[in-house]
């Protein structure tokens, strides 16, 4: 800390110490003066009440020599300056000769006492010192004969003030000294330290001095600014990567998407308007941690892509409230800003009910519409009271959208999936002016199945409501555009991919979503040993093996686990000598498990893998590792990392994000995918082994395979799905939507000519 500041700081301390002494010392001295003289009014009362006994006898004899003698011997006592006598017509009889000289006559008081009979006291200057005088009636036989005055000397009391001034300020001086060296001391030690090694990390950061930053200071005092300190830092860092990013693509000619290249689009593209992002799931949730509210990011790719869109324009992102917290941390709107550590857009949550969430979510989504347009032998159940819970969710979540639009011109709207299937055509029936785009994320079935569905037509109808229906491939735009031509009348155009219903045009197009390609890892020094890190992750399961491969899923049906579990329990029949070898992990987040269909699925898996464990395992070994958990992004990136081959075998899917997930993980350029071809995935990542899930014999031969491929082929088909998974990331993903529907020309309302 500066010196200046210190010196400032301990001149600051003391005046305010000596002010607050001053103050107390005033109060303390006025309290003392005010004793002192009530303690002297109370001993000259009593003198004179004993005095009257002996004076007004000698007074009614009028011996004046008695009374002199009287007044002289009271008049020489400690702190007693004197003792007047007077007669009732006022004159004096006999005084204290030491008062002679001083005394200019009779005091207004003595008169004012002898006519009200009354005691009278008063502190006065006599030369030039300060004198209390009592004055005290003489009675004889009920009769005022006279009157009887005392003179103390006050001057013991301001000298004892004066002490009491002296002591107190030198006292408060004692302390002032004390307490500056001691805050001296406690500043340089509690706060000059923590702020200079906060001043170093933040120099070492902002110069790039150092690798190794400083500690920042952890004590409680200096805990808000180091979580502040920290999300800057961590602001910095990632402006400063997207910028060195930026430069080098502008160096070598490229053109990838990063987060700062799609907020500079979207920005240009939304010309200032709008938008808003409608999704069911919310991007931030608050929940209970104890007794502490924990703010949680749900992992999902599609946070990943939207985020930087909504920073770029200062959006709103209207999503179902599920947090057991949420409640708590928005204002009585339901809003609140987000992200928490560096607010850049607005979150506005949807209270539903638990009747609403069972029928609109649990009932007619996914016990509906998931198995409907997955196609995996599950068969959908559609309830007409789940339809009705479907449909005030959706004309709830409209009015949400509508009241946060009030004001804005040309809005842009993107809704997010199967659960808003009716919510396009409700917005834009209220705001024709608004830009509207629904991204269907799932797959879209063929018109036969979709025929299923009692209420196709309602949500064909709800769906081309918007300007622009995106789907993953192609194949689904294709499924979509036949289903509303066999449903509903219409124009469909096939050159443009377009539908002309009610005066409205719908364009349908294939957006394949994708993952945030990893900045490239820093160089740590030391190298990473991919065998070493494996055997590590393989003895914290319990298994021995020199192979490992790795597959992540929510445990839901149309993700083929079963027959995943089948093809590697028919690979170690077929090729024995990796019994013992291979070990297969599976890790299985738990998903709608009261839903019966899910319940019951996941007791099936867990089975499977009982079973085929129990048929091949031995004392350190096992072939399946069913890892039956939520586990986040960054728990599962090591997985990804050492394993010899990742399995997705979809049995139907839009996209399978784990495909491009375990791509732009294996920045060792190692590893192998086996893709379904039944997953969008399989468009793009044509260097992976294509594999029909439902062929247990071709599964089991694709690990053979993958485990046996030379290391060379290996790279080059990593290499070459790495760079399609880079230059087709999630942030272009975004990109071309946002692109499509800004370009897309909307009805403007005509203005209403004044009457």
């Amino acid at each position: 800390m500066d010196m200046r500041v210190s010196v400032r700081l301990i001149v600051s301390l003391i005046i305010g110490v000596t002010l607050v002494a001053f103050v107390f010392a005033h109060y303390q001295v006025r309290g003392e003066k005010r004793a002192l003289r009530n303690d002297l009014e109370r001993r000259a009362e009593i003198l004179a009440e004993s005095l009257e006994e002996i004076v007004a006898p000698l007074l009614e004899k009028r011996s004046r020599k008695d009374l002199q003698r009287v007044v002289e011997r009271f008049g020489n006592r400690e702190r007693l300056a004197g003792v007047v006598v007077y007669d009732s017509q006022g004159s004096t009889l006999a005084i204290t000769s030491g008062l002679v000289t001083r005394l200019p006559g009779r005091p207004a008081m003595v008169v004012r006492a002898t006519a009200e009979d009354a005691g009278r006291a008063e502190f006065l200057t006599l030369g030039a010192r300060p004198m209390h005088v009592y004055a005290q009636p003489l009675h004889r036989d009920g009769t005022v004969v006279g009157a009887l005055a005392i003179f103390d000397d006050a001057t013991y009391i301001e000298a004892q003030s004066a002490r009491l001034w002296r002591d107190t300020f030198l006292r408060v001086l004692v302390q002032t000294l004390f307490i500056a060296l001691a805050t001296l001391l406690i500043v340089r030690w509690s706060i000059v330290g923590p702020i200079g090694r906060t001043a170093q990390w933040m120099r070492e950061l902002r110069t790039g001095e150092s690798r190794e930053a400083s500690p920042l200071p952890q004590e409680d005092l200096f805990r808000p600014l180091t979580q502040e300190v920290a999300h800057f830092a961590k602001s910095l860092a990632a402006a400063r990567a997207a910028a060195e990013e930026e430069a080098r693509l502008r160096e070598t000619a490229e053109s990838l998407w990063t987060p700062e290249r799609l907020r500079v689009h979207v920005s240009g593209k939304l010309r200032g308007n709008p938008l808003f992002v409608v999704s069911n799931r919310e991007p931030y949730m608050h929940v209970h941690r104890g007794k502490a509210v924990e703010v949680v990011v749900p992992a999902s790719g599609l946070v990943t892509g939207l985020e930087p869109i909504l920073r770029a324009c200062e959006g709103t992102w209207i999503a179902h409230g599920a947090g057991d917290a949420d409640r708590e941390a928005v204002d009585e709107q339901g809003r609140l800003r987000v992200p928490p550590d560096e607010p850049h857009y607005t979150l506005r949550r949807v209270w539903l009910s638990k009747e609403q969430e069972e029928g609109y979510y649990f009932g007619f989504a996914n016990e509906g519409l998931w198995p409907l347009c997955h196609i995996a032998h599950t068969r959908p159940v559609f309830r007409a009271g789940d339809w009705e819970f479907y449909r005030s969710v959706n004309v709830k979540f409209a009015e949400a959208v509508l009241e946060e639009m009030a004001g804005s011109e040309a809005p842009a709207v993107l809704v997010q999936d199967y659960h808003f299937a009716l919510l396009p055509r409700l917005i834009k029936e209220k705001r024709p002016d608004a830009r509207v785009a629904i991204f269907w994320h799932i797959p879209w079935p063929n018109p036969q199945a979709f025929g299923i569905c009692p209420w196709q037509r309602d949500l064909l109808d709800g769906l081309l409501g918007a300007d622009l229906v995106g789907f993953h491939i192609q194949a689904h735009c294709n499924h979509f555009l036949e289903t509303v031509d066999q449903a509903l009348e219409c124009r469909i155009d096939w050159e443009r991919f377009a539908v002309s219903r009610r005066d409205h045009v719908t364009l349908v197009r294939p957006f394949p979503i994708s993952v945030a390609f990893p900045e490239r890892a820093e160089d740590s020094g030391a190298p990473r040993s991919l065998y070493t890190d494996r055997a590590a992750i393989l003895r914290e399961l319990g298994v021995k093996a020199a192979f490992m491969g790795v597959g992540v899923d929510r445990v839901d049906y149309t993700k083929g686990i079963m027959e995943r579990f089948r093809g590697i329990e028919r690979f170690l029949e077929k090729y024995p000598a990796y019994q013992g070898r291979f070990t297969f992990v599976q890790i299985g987040a738990p998903s709608r498990t009261h839903i019966k269909r899910y319940h019951d699925f996941l007791a099936e898996v867990e089975a499977e893998a009982e079973r085929i464990n129990w048929r091949f395992q031995t004392t350190n070994w096992r072939p399946i590792a069913f890892l039956k958990r939520h586990h986040s992004h960054q728990e599962i990136e090591p997985y990804y990392r050492v394993a010899d081959l990742c399995m997705v075998t979809s049995l139907h899917d839009g996209m399978n994000l784990v495909a491009k997930e375990f791509v732009a993980a294996r920045d060792d350029e190692q590893g192998v995918l086996v893709l379904s071809c039944f997953a969008g995935a399989g468009r793009e990542l044509r260097d992976a082994l294509i594999v029909n899930p439902y062929d247990i014999e071709q599964l089991a031969e694709a690990v053979r395979f993958a485990l046996e491929m030379e290391p060379e082929e290996c790279r080059a088909r990593m290499r070459r799905m790495r760079q399609v998974v880079r230059e087709h990331n999630v942030y272009r993903w975004a990109g071309n939507l946002i692109t499509e529907l800004a370009d897309i020309r909307v009805e403007r309302p005509e203005a209403t000519p004044a009457a």
